[in-house]
């Protein structure tokens, strides 16, 4: 037993050294201030320690190390062949960041050295797939940017456009975002959008950090001020960017910046030495810049079209080398559309560009479909994962949910029982308290009412019929005491109109009306807006209550403001009829009103029926009073 033991530590010590050692090697391959010779070395015997111990962790980090040495020191087939290694043991890889960095590595080789890219597209696809599992958004955005970038460069304009959109979503830098913008100005500047190409150009310049960047989008952006026609903008842009100390350093960049210049000069009509344009094609020889010597050509060829035909075919000429060199047939097609103008009669021209037209049809709708492949797969994974973590979040919620359905279900019942108790009392006592208020005002009007009735019974009516007894008595004139007699009579017929029930029916505004002029004999009554109220829709109840309300306050007028003019203005909603009365008799104070029997019983009548009643008075200075009763 205990030989067994000794040989089990003698095992684990040496596992131990081996990972140390592992270690030790593979972060001296890791120090950049090492030549990249020692690095090298450093990881091969890292990896050479690891032999046989393809399962464990560090394996993965070491083969992507030793890939990327690989890539750095130009042995591309090495790189190849242990990038491949590394993905063939990559389902016992469990670090999505390692895989994603690789998987750029990848899509950074086949895009940049090898030329190859659908397979660019392809890895780079992959590492933002990673990327975007480790919650790595501006990794992520910057896949999506590469891809876009390589669309575009492939002729699918449209395509990028979407990619490049997608993309900024995900991208934070500056400098990145900058960079997105750039690109998409590029798309719809081949379009030939120069608006919105101009509008992303200066989008890139206004956020970009870097200043050699911001030397070539305003290049870029004076490029498309001379597509659009805006020559001045692109000479003053250009002018200024040209005297920068920046743009001098990039050769390039600068010769770039010297052949738009002297390109727009010319093409807005401005004299030009062909010195302009040959410096710029100088610059560029000697810095080898074979893509900016066919924009130079083709601009030299433009320039000599009428005066030197022969000379501007030798420029074409070049370019059309140039273009089979490079394998941009899209720049051989451009310029022989500029030959076919040059030598119209020229067959073998004519031909050439019909043929180069249709395969560069064929290849970019081959390339837009295969990206538009990627992309519809990518989505598909995409989808397919957030199924995967919604059907395991579902999973894991319905765990939950059964554990606690229990106590969630009887909670509830219980609450809806307290809560269905508490809201049937609160409606029953709600409904009584509501049917108890009505009542109790109805009844306080009747009251005050009868109460009204009696005090001018007693008052009025009493006190007349007295004075006819005293002059019977008396043995008064006949004449005399039948006019008090004719008097007590009318009295009597007004009591009886007050007492007696409204007539709600078809007459009702008849009635109305002519209860109102009854009371304005010597008084000038003005009413508006009764011609528009719908009478018939009009309840009983507001009927009657509207009878008593106007009654009260034209006997209210006469009896105590002496109004010479009084004014009713009717005004009908869907709900309510409301109704200003107005005289100019003597008013009273807003105090005094709630003393006067007859209003105060008003207003009872009008909140019976959940109307409002509202007093304006002053002293001298007349009478008003807003009505708004329900129709």
């Amino acid at each position: 037993m205990g030989a067994c033991t000794s040989v089990n530590d003698g095992d684990r010590t040496k596992d131990e050294r081996v990972v140390d050692s592992v270690l030790l090697y593979y972060n001296i391959s890791k120090d950049k201030s090492l030549s990249l010779k020692e690095r090298q070395s450093a990881i091969n015997k890292s990896f050479q320690e690891l032999e046989g111990l393809a399962t464990d962790s560090l394996y993965g980090y070491v083969l992507d190390q030793k890939s990327m040495l690989h890539f750095s020191s130009r042995e591309y087939d090495s790189l190849l062949d242990y990038s491949n290694l590394l993905l063939s043991h990559g389902f016992k890889i469990d670090k999505a960041s390692l895989l994603a960095e690789h998987y750029y590595l990848r899509g950074y080789y086949f895009a940049e050295i090898k030329h190859d890219y659908f397979k660019a597209v392809e890895n780079y696809s992959k590492s933002k797939e990673y990327y975007i599992r480790v919650k790595d958004s501006s990794q992520a955005g910057e896949n999506l940017m590469n891809i876009g970038i390589i669309q575009k460069n492939s002729n699918d304009f449209f395509g990028s456009k979407e990619t490049l959109t997608d993309a900024l979503r995900f991208l934070k830098s500056p400098i990145k975002r900058a960079n997105c913008y750039n690109a998409l100005a590029t798309n719809h500047r081949k379009l030939l959008n120069f608006t919105d190409a101009i509008d992303y150009y200066q989008k890139a310049i206004s956020i970009t950090e870097s200043v050699n960047n911001r030397i070539i989008y305003e290049n870029n952006l004076a490029a498309s001020y001379i597509d659009n026609k805006e020559f001045d903008k692109a000479i003053v842009l250009l002018q200024k960017i040209g005297k920068d100390s920046t743009a001098t350093i990039n050769q390039k960049e600068y010769a770039r910046i010297k052949d738009n210049l002297a390109y727009a000069k010319w093409v807005s009509g401005l004299p030009v030495d062909d010195y302009e344009l040959m410096e710029p094609l100088r610059l560029r020889i000697e810095k080898k810049d074979r893509r900016g010597q066919i924009a130079s050509y083709t601009h030299l060829g433009e320039y000599y079209s009428k005066d030197n035909p022969r000379k501007a075919r030798s420029y074409f000429d070049s370019v059309m080398q140039l273009s089979k060199f490079l394998k941009i047939p899209r720049a051989e097609k451009d310029v022989l559309k500029l030959l076919m103008e040059l030598e119209p009669a020229n067959v073998k021209v004519r031909d050439r560009y019909a043929f180069l037209q249709d395969s560069l049809y064929d290849q970019e709708l081959k390339v837009k479909t295969q990206f538009a492949k990627y992309r519809y797969d990518d989505k598909l994974k995409q989808e397919s994962i957030l199924q995967l973590e919604k059907e395991n979040a579902e999973r894991q919620l319905e765990v939950a949910e059964q554990r606690n359905q229990k106590i969630i279900s009887y909670s509830g019942l219980a609450f809806v029982l307290v809560i269905s108790v508490c809201g049937v009392f609160f409606f029953i006592q709600r409904a009584r308290r509501l049917k108890q208020q009505n009542r109790t005002a109805k009844i306080e009007a009747t009251y005050e009412t009868e109460a009204e009735f009696s005090r001018k019974l007693h008052d009025d009516f009493a006190g007349k019929l007295n004075h006819a007894m005293v002059l019977l008595q008396n043995g008064s004139d006949t004449t005399e005491v039948l006019n008090v007699v004719d008097g007590l009579y009318s009295q009597s017929r007004d009591f009886s109109r007050k007492i007696n029930d409204v007539d709600t029916g078809s007459r009702f505004k008849e009635v109305l009306f002519g209860m109102l002029s009854s009371y304005g004999k010597n008084t000038q009554l003005l009413v508006t807006g009764s011609k528009e109220v719908d009478w018939g829709i009009l309840s009983d109840l507001t009927k009657k209550t509207l009878y008593k309300v106007l009654q009260e306050f034209m006997i209210n007028m006469q009896k105590h403001s002496g109004a010479s003019v009084v004014s009713i203005d009717f005004e009908q909603t869907k709900t309510k009829l409301k109704i200003q009365y107005v005289d100019n008799g003597n008013g009273a104070a807003k105090g005094s009103l709630n003393n006067k029997n007859g209003l105060w019983n008003t207003e009872k009548r009008i909140l019976a029926i959940n109307g409002s009643l509202t007093f304006d008075s002053e002293k001298g200075e007349g009478f008003k009073a807003q009505v708004e009763i329900p129709n």
